[in-house]
């Protein structure tokens, strides 16, 4: 009888130890996904589908990439840390330094942020900012900016691409809501296709 109660229990303890670590990765999912909808929302919420889409891009390429860190919210949140704290007008994405507080009250911009963010995070990505890792508003001229390859631009941004890797894409053409012309989305392989 014993054995029968100790093996109820070690079950038990199984199902919640595998209960427990994927609950964990779902919410380390949400938090990463959050992180991406807020720099989304933040960097591009007047842009079109594409714009924000490319702004997306360019922070699942700096995560990728091993010049910088390894988890979405590390990205977007990376810059210049005193005592803890941001230094205004020291980081990577404007918005997280420029001094205002992070809500996103814009209902339906905030839902586009989120939507876009769980394509990107499902391998969607823009075709003509393929690779690009930088981006700057078009008012503007960064001292990085002649240091690197201008490749597009997208609504009021300019896409730059630090190198040229051969990469390996698949090119497809879909409507995007009320579109009157397709869009290119490539989705990146890890290999070639035969």
């Amino acid at each position: 009888m014993r054995y029968i109660i100790g093996s109820i229990y070690f079950m038990i303890g199984i199902i919640f130890a595998y209960c427990y670590i994927i609950s964990s990765m779902a919410e380390e999912y949400s938090t990463e996904k959050k992180c991406l909808a807020e720099a989304i929302y933040y960097e591009a919420r007047s842009e079109s589908f594409e714009g924000k889409l490319a702004v997306a891009n360019v922070i699942l390429e700096r995560l990728y990439r091993n010049d910088f860190p390894d988890t979405i919210c590390k990205v977007v949140h990376a810059g210049v840390y005193w005592k803890g704290h941001i230094v205004k007008h020291k980081c990577a994405f404007s918005y997280y330094c420029d001094g205002k507080p992070e809500h996103m009250l814009d209902i339906k911009a905030k839902s586009d942020a989120y939507n876009i963010a769980r394509l990107a995070l499902n391998g969607v990505q823009l075709n003509n900012t393929t690779g690009s890792t930088h981006y700057h508003a078009e008012y503007v001229h960064p001292k990085w900016a002649d240091e690197f390859y201008f490749i597009a631009k997208i609504g009021k941004h300019l896409f730059y691409i630090k190198d040229n890797e051969n990469n390996y894409y698949i090119g497809v053409n879909i409507l995007l809501d009320r579109e009157t012309k397709p869009s290119t989305i490539l989705i990146k392989l890890y290999e070639p296709l035969p």
